[in-house]
């Protein structure tokens, strides 16, 4: 529900844009981002403006040529964002803060309850995955029409 209090806390005017993490945000996201590998050059980026750098290309769906000059280059953003994909960062940071969602909202970190849809039952009636298959092959080449064309010079 929409307070004063909850309106001062989630008030992002005097971000620099409104994707970017807030201080307490921050501080939720930040001990979940791996540290730089040993032995290597350490990190010309701060991991911050990375993240600020990815929500704001996810939440305003810009193409990656038009990001703003105040942000790190998209070609960085890009080999943090698909380093982060592929080692599972990008999804241990859903699920934790899926877990603090689920927790502050007064529920058990993990659901116990599962929904199934009419279209589900249906498809696992026929058969499941079994069944698709028949759908996914492909078709025949008709021997009529290969008939035709050899006869045609």
């Amino acid at each position: 529900m929409w307070t004063t209090k909850t309106r001062a806390r989630h008030d992002r005017s005097n971000l620099r844009y409104p994707s970017d993490l807030t201080d307490d945000e921050w501080s939720l996201i930040a001990p979940l981002i791996p540290p730089a590998k040993r032995g290597g050059r350490e990190r010309q980026k701060d991991e911050r403006e990375l993240v600020n750098g990815l929500l704001y290309v996810l939440s305003t769906g810009c193409q990656w040529r038009y990001i703003p000059k105040d942000l790190p280059p998209k070609s960085t953003l890009h080999d943090y964002l698909d380093l982060w994909n592929y080692d599972g960062t990008l999804s241990k940071i859903h699920h934790v803060l899926y877990m603090m969602c689920r927790d502050h909202a007064g529920r058990e970190a993990s659901p116990t309850a599962c929904v199934i849809d009419s279209q589900s039952v249906k498809s696992a009636e026929k058969g499941g995955p079994a069944s698709t298959r028949m759908a996914m092959m492909q078709a025949r080449k008709s021997k009529v029409r290969s008939g035709i064309s050899l006869s045609i010079r």
